[in-house]
């Protein structure tokens, strides 16, 4: 029989690491924090039980009547069970009395959670075959379990020693109050980590905001990071708050801090040491109480030495850096997540993938994934979408993945694996001619821009003759941005 499927709405991060052991396998748990992320995992699965945890403040923009209101309206059928604190609001008992839903007050046990859906686990026999679609294959279902760094509603795996590691000092620091930077390639997951060092943190509760750096122009950075008064530049019409007030005492990441201007890093550095920063156009010092998670696809050392970046910054940065290995470094992980990515996208686009052929692991092996961890995922939802009769083979990854030719790192001193045609002379980007032009897409155009400028889009911008700004959009498009 399938396996029920129970879904949690909490942002109690101890409660939903413990409800799989807690059920022994006989739940496939679906973790969620707001009820918008509740309503996207429903679009994809059909839970049989569903547990709204009421003893932590849930969604931002939903107060518990609407939350109920908006989970009975659209699953009037699924089991639903209450978690309240040990005072539970009144109103709330009455509702949960009134449509006879179990109600779990104070502290939560296995008891309480076999107790509240009696007929979701009662004869059940363990294990039983999950309702996904399964991947099988003889040779790899001995694989290690994955470590994992597990947050309110997502995870971070990992079989690499050196990444486990980095998991583990970075849940020790996530706990304290201090900055912490990441270094690692695009693609790497550097923004999926920094929202999990978020969530396993005493700020979780409090706002996530991310800023790509990178996407801004040099003129507006400081108006985004420490707001502006109004009348202070041409199109201030209004005062705006800015991202170090808009954090509040939660987290804030800045994405690529390695385009920031040398005045920027002093204004930057300052908050960072003191909290204390000025709106753009004010004399009025504000205090920012949001830590600062830093991000970088390059090495800050270098820059220092170019004299692109701040040595007192760098020290101060470098205190709690932690480098993420790119994927090639990190083989053993591709195969758990490959079937992690498939089983996930089956789900997604409705295809049931029964097995994947020994072929297709060995040529995601031997590729050298410059675009890491979600370059794997693209590749891995592109074979299911073609996959139409259950068994995954080479004819449903890309051609390039198969015959393992790879494009440019954004680390300009990484050299990937020759291609298989070695002695075919490469097109380059100064390479004027028509049919030099004519050879490059577009996107390869950039791609092999960025590399020649170590990634600068300033520079690779002017090189291309557009703008930062168009060249951030054609990035976007096709997919090259975090």
């Amino acid at each position: 029989m399938p396996q029920p499927v129970l879904v949690v709405l909490s942002r109690d991060h101890e409660l939903i690491s413990q409800l799989p052991g807690w059920l022994e396998g006989q739940a496939d748990v679906r973790a969620c924090d707001s009820l918008e992320e509740l309503i996207d995992v429903a679009r994809w699965i059909s839970p049989q039980g569903i547990v709204a945890d009421f003893r932590r403040a849930i969604p931002e923009s939903h107060n518990e009547q609407q939350t109920l209101e908006a989970i009975q309206t659209r699953w009037p059928t699924v089991r639903l069970a209450l978690l309240t604190p040990e005072q539970c609001p009144e109103s709330l008992a009455r509702r949960a009395l009134s449509f006879q839903l179990p109600l779990v007050r104070g502290r939560v046990d296995k008891q309480a959670v076999l107790q509240a859906f009696p007929d979701l686990f009662q004869e059940l026999p363990s294990p039983v075959l999950p309702s996904a679609p399964v991947v099988t294959n003889p040779v790899l279902e001995e694989e290690p379990p994955l470590a994992s760094l597990m947050g309110i509603s997502r995870r971070y795996e990992t079989n690499s020693p050196q990444l486990k590691q980095v998991l583990h000092d970075l849940e020790v620091a996530a706990k304290h109050d201090v900055t912490i930077l990441l270094i690692g390639e695009t693609g790497s997951g550097k923004t999926y980590l920094s929202r999990l060092i978020h969530e396993v943190s005493p700020r979780r509760h409090e706002p996530f905001l991310p800023v790509a750096c990178g996407a801004l122009p040099n003129d507006l950075i400081e108006s985004e990071l420490f707001g502006h008064m109004k009348g202070s530049f041409t199109s201030a019409h209004q005062d705006k708050e800015g991202k170090f007030i808009a954090a509040r005492r939660g987290s804030i990441l800045l994405d690529e801090i390695d385009v920031l201007g040398l005045e920027q890093q002093v204004k930057l550095l300052r908050v960072i040491e003191t909290g204390e920063f000025e709106p753009v156009g004010s004399n009025q010092t504000q205090r920012s109480q949001a830590r600062i998670i830093a991000a970088s696809n390059l090495e800050l050392q270098p820059l220092v030495e170019q004299h692109r970046f701040r040595p007192d910054l760098y020290y101060r940065l470098s205190m709690l850096k932690f480098t993420i290995p790119p994927l090639r470094q990190r083989k053993m992980d591709i195969v758990p997540l490959t079937r992690k990515f498939v089983q996930q996208f089956a789900i997604k686009h409705g295809v049931r993938i029964g097995q994947i052929e020994p072929a297709v692991f060995q040529a995601l092996l031997d590729y050298p994934w410059p675009g890491n961890v979600r370059e794997l995922e693209h590749v891995a939802q592109r074979a299911v979408i073609y996959c139409r009769d259950g068994t995954l083979t080479l004819s449903h990854l890309p051609p390039h993945i198969v015959a393992g030719t790879a494009g440019p790192t954004n680390d300009p001193t990484v050299i990937l694996p020759a291609g298989p045609n070695p002695g075919v002379t490469p097109v380059r980007v100064d390479d004027h001619s028509l049919g030099g032009q004519m050879a490059l897409t577009e996107k390869e155009i950039i791609e092999q821009t960025l590399f020649k400028n170590s990634f600068s889009r300033t520079k690779s911008a002017k090189d291309l003759g557009i703008s930062r700004v168009t060249l951030y959009n054609k990035m976007k498009k096709y997919g090259m941005l975090k």
